[in-house]
């Protein structure tokens, strides 16, 4: 999917705590009213959504995903269980007036076209990963390493941005990062501090 095929005006999920990233998927449990009403418009018309983590007094972060949602299934009671595809990441603009129950927002992709890009500028990753393994161990967190090494660059980074257990501010600041090279050392720089600064025996990590 081309960057100028992706809608401007998108229905938008504010959720606090929940931060998804391109290439990666999230399970949804939709029960609200709202949601439901935004999830049955979007998978009619092209399956397309926004997720944006949520602030107080209904204010949201300007960085959100756009994501596909791959898997749709109704429950007995009511409930909707969609699978959400991560994209690419956007930028919002401002908010749509509209009559619906969910809120619509303009956004832009410009930052963000390496996310859909097949081109990627070389990011060493060999020291993240050390890092890593070391980390997730110490926190009690099971990875299959070896079918997470048979993701591709960006979507290993994307994967361990989004389950590391790290704080929603420090997530929301990975989301942000531009470029893969930048989230690489972002992450790298996270990790670091938690394996120096952090008592492990007596985490309070989100």
């Amino acid at each position: 999917m081309l960057m100028k095929t992706f809608p401007k005006i998108i229905p938008i999920f504010p959720l606090s705590g929940v931060i998804y990233f391109p290439k990666t998927n999230l399970p949804l449990n939709i029960f609200e009213d709202r949601y439901l009403n935004l999830v049955k418009e979007a998978y009619d018309k092209d399956k397309l959504m926004g997720m944006v983590q949520s602030k107080k007094d209904d204010d949201v972060y300007k960085i959100g995903c756009l994501g596909k949602i791959s898997d749709y299934q109704k429950s007995k009671d009511g409930r909707i269980l969609i699978n959400l595809t991560g994209i690419t990441r956007f930028e919002i603009l401002d908010e749509i007036k509209n009559n619906k129950l969910y809120r619509e927002f303009n956004v832009n992709y410009k930052k963000f076209e390496e996310d859909t890009s097949d081109i990627f500028y070389e990011a060493k990753t060999d020291s993240l990963m050390e890092k890593a393994k070391i980390f997730f161990k110490r926190s009690g967190l099971l990875l299959n390493w070896r079918e997470f090494n048979k993701l591709d660059r960006s979507q290993k980074i994307n994967t361990l941005a989004m389950i590391a257990p790290v704080t929603n501010e420090e997530k929301q600041k990975l989301l942000e990062a531009i470029t893969l090279i930048d989230k690489v050392n972002t992450l790298e720089n996270i990790i670091s501090f938690y394996l120096h600064e952090v008592n492990f025996n007596n985490q309070t990590i989100q």
